[in-house]
């Protein structure tokens, strides 16, 4: 059977640019996972690690050019953006290498024996390990920062597992290209090339996840390929942690004293987030709760007009194209559902923004058909419910799990004693893995504060595949009782050797 091919595609025209690759067969996928399984040892040396993340940080900056073409090229996202995520990417890799330095990540915890306390204590020694062959499934939307040089890519490598990375079919030269940058910076410092691999093609992507030597996963894209890979894994002889961060619709509610004081600024601010990156954020608005009365009409005129002074935009693909205009186009057609600001298409290949409005209580009564307005439309548009009196409340109580949820207050509720605007904040704590008051949820530092998951849908573990804390998504803890000390990882021994960081009985 002759090779399928993988084709780099010009979103903004449909056509194709050039063959990249050829989509990885069952035997191919094979040879990457065990080529990667025979690395894991060189990464044992967290110095090399370190050296190794910088240095690919380093080779892609000094490659910025090319890959930003790259990355346009295939995603229209434009140099501007795409500039700053590769800024981003490389700052995300020097700072998994000052967390491999730091050693904090092992969470090295030490109890002493005591054989006075009842039952007596024996000499526990608890560290972190690598789990083996990690499995990475690059996002659309993101081709550098959450794809082969990303988040998950770097923080997996940090912990000390060997990549192999599905790449996306919507960028896969900018994929290979960074690929070899990651294989080109791995034997600069002393490591196999085999550290990193990447793979082509649908099929590739469910190979992987099933194979035996893989021992975690992580995802980034929709629910339903997010969710059908996260039952593959379940699904093995071995079950393994599958790390997806899905489809979210990151609900805003703007309250009544908030729409009084500023209406104008969150209607305009609102369109800025809504339409960043084409709509194409996983943390875009998709669901905004605004008081009925004229401060609401004030905040929707707002909105109305940032967004008919908002350009036409280029999806990442045709596909996703299609499946936008296909969700405005049922969701308008609900009656008490109205469009404003109507977005869709323009021309063959681009689209305009827009926005949807509904009243509260025609979403809540108006039966199952009515759920779509509570899913994520992938592209510039959102949802403006109307409430009134208990609507807001209601509505927050049907949705699931969502990345971000964020709270326009006003400034007497900011500053007050905890009352209504704490009982919202309650509500869509639980709701949400990161909580935005008065800004909006587009933009996500790196840092180590931070979170990027949420309840399910949003995500399929409580893990971040954002900060220095998405290394924990690729280790598992082991203790040791009452082990010589000889015998001991380095890590663990009395004379704490590596000078690391550790909590010793409690202090």
């Amino acid at each position: 059977m002759a090779a399928t091919p993988v084709w780099s595609v010009d979103p903004r025209t449909g056509k194709q640019l050039r063959r990249v690759a050829v989509e990885a067969t069952p035997r191919d996928v094979d040879e990457a996972v065990r080529a990667a399984h025979a690395a894991r040892g060189a990464l044992a040396d967290r110095a090399v690690r370190a050296a190794f993340l910088r240095g690919a940080a380093d080779l892609l900056d000094a490659a910025a050019d090319e890959v930003v073409e790259a990355a346009d090229a295939e995603t229209a996202l434009g140099s501007g953006r795409l500039t700053g995520e590769l800024a981003r990417t490389t700052g995300q890799l020097r700072a998994f290498a000052d967390a491999v330095d730091e050693g904090a990540y092992l969470d090295i915890r030490i109890d002493r024996a005591d054989p006075s306390l009842s039952p007596p204590r024996p000499e526990l020694r608890r560290y972190k390990v690598p789990l083996g062959v990690s499995a990475v499934y690059a996002a659309s939307n993101f081709p550098l920062a959450f794809s082969v040089p990303g988040g998950d890519t770097a923080s997996a490598l940090a912990a000390g597992c060997p990549v192999v990375v599905k790449a996306h079919p919507d960028h896969p030269a900018t994929s290979e290209l960074c690929a070899s940058l990651l294989r080109r910076a791995a034997v600069r410092a002393g490591l196999p090339a085999q550290v990193v691999r990447v793979v082509h093609g649908f099929g590739a992507g469910l190979e992987l996840i099933r194979h035996p030597l893989v021992a975690a996963a992580g995802f980034t894209g929709s629910v339903r390929g997010g969710r059908a890979l996260f039952d593959a894994a379940a699904a093995r002889p071995v079950p393994i942690p599958f790390h997806g961060e899905l489809g979210s619709l990151n609900p805003v509610v703007v309250t009544p004293a908030a729409a009084a004081e500023r209406a104008e600024e969150i209607g305009t601010g609102l369109a800025g987030s809504l339409t960043l990156g084409v709509g194409q954020f996983c943390v875009k608005p998709g669901l905004v709760l605004v008081p009925e009365g004229p401060d609401g009409d004030r905040l929707t005129a707002a909105l109305g007009k940032a967004l008919g002074e908002t350009g036409p935009g280029v999806l990442l693909d045709h596909r996703m194209r299609d499946a936008f205009v296909a969700g405005v186009r049922e969701r308008s057609a609900l009656p008490g559902v109205e469009a404003p600001v109507t977005p869709g298409p323009d021309g063959e290949h681009r689209v305009t923004a827009g926005y949807l409005t509904v009243p509260a209580r025609t979403l809540l009564d108006g039966g199952p058909s009515y759920e779509v307005l509570l899913e994520e439309c992938f592209g510039p548009v959102g949802v403006v419910v109307r409430y009134d009196g208990p609507g807001a409340a209601e509505v927050l109580g049907r949705l699931g799990g969502n990345l971000s949820a964020t709270l326009q207050l006003s400034a007497a509720e900011t500053a007050g004693a905890p009352g209504p605007a704490g009982e919202l904040l309650a509500q869509v704590t639980a709701l949400a893995g990161r909580i935005v008051v008065n800004g909006w949820p587009t933009g996500v530092a790196v840092a180590p504060a931070q979170h990027h998951g949420g309840p399910y849908p949003a995500a399929t573990s409580h893990s971040t595949s954002v900060g220095a804390t998405a290394i924990e998504r690729w280790l598992r803890p082991v203790a040791y009782q009452s082990v010589p000390d000889a015998l001991l990882p380095p890590e663990l021994r009395e004379g704490n050797p590596l000078g690391l960081p550790r909590r010793v009985t409690g202090r």
